[in-house]
């Protein structure tokens, strides 16, 4: 190896994990003027994009051209075998925040027990949001007239809202400290000062607020 050779490698090596990092950073392709913008005036940008083309050529992701820009795409064979799957995120309505409350403090509880606290009736789909959100769950039957069926929440409602156990959930003390509770007498009402608060009722004068400041962030 001659001596200008060698002393050429370690700046095309440079040059190439530079050129390599700008494009594995962009989810862009980017042009060879910006390319060529980062590298020495005496760098050959044209040979460092050879020695990429070569390197990944039969990997899993592979150095491709598009117009007078670069980009590492996935090998067109591999193409059919990658779907991704993005999550949807929704926000929960305000009767589904409620519910979700109702569930957690006063498990298990019938869908008629949710319809009294609430003070009106439950639609089908507030409780199907919850189900698809894997956050309550069916908890067996009463043994009541009727057998009514009566609904707890999971270890995904655990996880979402980063509880150890439900006995983790504040209790009357501890949201009294965090300002989460309103003595004011009244069942169900939405706090002026917060759009997303709700009040839940835990007792015959105590009335628990639950929103961004809550047991968690109901709404992501």
């Amino acid at each position: 190896m001659s001596e200008d050779t060698a002393a050429r490698e370690p700046d095309l090596f440079d040059a190439e994990r530079l050129v390599e990092a700008v494009l594995f950073a962009s989810a862009e392709p980017v042009g060879e003027a910006s390319l060529k913008s980062r590298l020495p005036d005496t760098c050959d940008l044209a040979e460092v994009l050879r020695s990429l083309v070569a390197r990944y050529a039969g990997r899993g992701v592979e150095l491709v051209k598009r117009g007078d820009a670069w980009a590492f795409r996935t090998a067109p064979d591999l193409a059919p075998r990658l779907h991704l799957e993005v999550p949807q995120q929704r926000k929960l309505s305000r009767a589904a925040v409620e519910v979700l409350a109702i569930v957690a403090y006063h498990q298990p509880v019938t869908r008629a027990e949710i319809e009294e606290m609430r003070g009106v009736a439950l639609s089908r789909g507030t409780l199907d949001v919850l189900l698809e959100a894997g956050w309550v769950r069916p908890a067996g039957r009463r043994q009541t007239p009727g057998r009514p069926m009566t609904w707890a929440t999971t270890p995904g409602f655990l996880d979402h809202f980063g509880l150890e156990n439900l006995a983790s959930l504040p209790g009357l003390e501890e949201l009294k400290a965090a300002g989460l509770l309103d003595t004011r007498p009244a069942m169900i009402a939405y706090a002026a000062e917060s759009e997303d608060a709700l009040q839940l009722p835990l007792g015959d004068d105590e009335v628990l607020l639950l929103g961004s400041g809550g047991m968690g962030d109901a709404d992501d």
